[in-house]
């Protein structure tokens, strides 16, 4: 399923072609260097960087033999180099070509999901602005509270939405760092004025100290980071669920003219979009996990994190390239039924006003505020009951009424008193 939504920009970064480029970027990148240090003739360079290549069935030819990866990819391109390949990989160790490849990688992967992450951000800007008034209940605990914009819920994603770009331009800040240290990140091979050339030409920074490897917390930081983008739109999407539900129904996921609900039930449209964002939201989490505890390595290194890596980086961008994907549909051809939405504001006859009556009899008319919260509730447990609309039972207490006149108790009842600052919670959005 995921297959077919992936972007072709996704599913080309984590292609095994991509893979091996980027080693052989870093390579070559490592030979200039060596070159601008005086190590290796600047035509020889130009040789490498003219011949090098790599065959993906020759490679896994060679790890057959060699069960190392690296060693059958550097291999494989000095084959195709000639006796100039013996300047490939000088000084280096693998983590020096994997870990700085794997940041460039990474760097690709966080530019495509930033991209998506800006669009969407346009779309729920956009969306919320068209519904700025479109009246709805506010729900605390599931239960009717007090009205709100749907205009007001669609700002308060597109603000969620903000943070987790902030979040991913400083992952991309956190992950674009290279290493050519070495075994143990002494620099005995390599000195640190070549690292400085490599990651210079390569777009990255050096780690300022590395052991073999660029320690695991900048890789966590990028999962985590993922993950929390992917409780946003697990977010979005419960509440989605929610207002899809037969009692609620006032918003629908799209549903094609030839799409089917249920194998048993004609009837049905389900929400399956949101439910399968929700999903793979727990997986994308379980990946984060996974990147926390790949951060402790005996001393300077294991490789408990590399087979734990080979699947949870290319499937971490996948999954969140995904459900990007999804939510963008799911937004551009949501159903909005504002009629319901006033509908379901009234249905509780007036409790949803509650409070702006408690405060109307305790700053304007001077009611104690522990009596006038005792008349508000009772009269209020009262219309939960069944009884009548609420605002009858409120004009029908004495206690009530004595204070104030039908009218003044009736305009209480207005749910567009409670948009009076709806324009200046949008102008901190828009003020640009």
């Amino acid at each position: 399923m995921i297959e077919r939504y992936q972007t072709e920009a996704m599913a080309e970064i984590w292609s095994e072609k991509n893979k091996f480029q980027k080693w052989l970027d870093v390579e070559i990148a490592v030979c200039w260097g060596w070159a601008d240090e005086g190590v290796i003739p600047r035509e020889v360079c130009v040789e490498i960087e003219g011949k090098a290549d790599f065959s993906i069935s020759r490679i896994q030819e060679i790890e057959d033999k060699v069960n190392h990866d690296m060693i059958a990819f550097v291999s494989n391109v000095a084959e195709n180099v000639g006796p100039s390949g013996r300047y490939l990989h000088l000084g280096l160790t693998s983590s020096d070509v994997l870990d700085t490849a794997s940041s460039l990688l990474i760097k690709e992967s966080l530019s495509v999901i930033l991209g998506k992450v800006k669009a969407l951000g346009l779309k729920l800007l956009v969306l919320a602005s068209e519904h700025k008034y479109t009246p709805c209940v506010g729900r605390t605990h599931g239960i009717h509270a007090e009205p709100t914009t749907f205009g007001l819920k669609l700002l308060n994603w597109y603000a969620q939405i903000q943070r987790d770009q902030d979040r991913l331009l400083e992952a991309m800040e956190q992950i674009s760092f290279g290493k050519l240290s070495g075994a143990v990140g002494t620099y005995a091979h390599c000195p640190p004025s070549l690292e400085e050339r490599v990651c210079a030409r390569l777009g990255l920074k050096p780690d300022p100290v590395a052991t073999q490897v660029i320690q695991r917390d900048r890789h966590a930081h990028v999962l985590n980071t993922l993950a929390l983008l992917g409780c946003s739109l697990e977010r979005f999407a419960v509440e989605i669920r929610h207002l899809q539900r037969t009692e609620v129904l006032e918003v629908m996921e799209p549903f094609g003219r030839e799409q089917k609900g249920s194998s048993a039930m004609p009837h049905k449209k389900n929400p399956i979009v949101s439910e399968r964002i929700t999903g793979m939201s727990r997986l994308l989490r379980s990946y984060a996990m996974a990147a926390m505890e790949n951060v402790a390595l005996w001393h300077e290194r294991d490789i408990s994190h590399s087979s734990v890596e080979r699947v949870i980086w290319p499937d971490s961008f996948h999954l969140v390239d995904y459900m990007l994907s999804r939510f963008d549909h799911l937004i551009s051809g949501m159903q909005i039924n504002m009629d319901r939405m006033l509908r379901n504001l009234n249905i509780t006859r007036g409790l949803i006003y509650s409070q702006r009556v408690l405060l109307e009899l305790v700053e304007k008319y001077g009611m104690n505020r522990e009596d006038a919260y005792s008349v508000v509730q009772e009269k209020a447990m009262k219309c939960w009951e069944g009884e009548r609309p609420f605002l009858e039972l409120l004009w029908e207490d004495k206690r009530v009424s004595n204070l104030i006149s039908r009218k003044e108790l009736e305009n209480l009842f207005d749910y567009t008193y409670y948009y009076k600052h709806v324009d200046q919670i949008f102008s901190r959005f828009l003020s640009d």
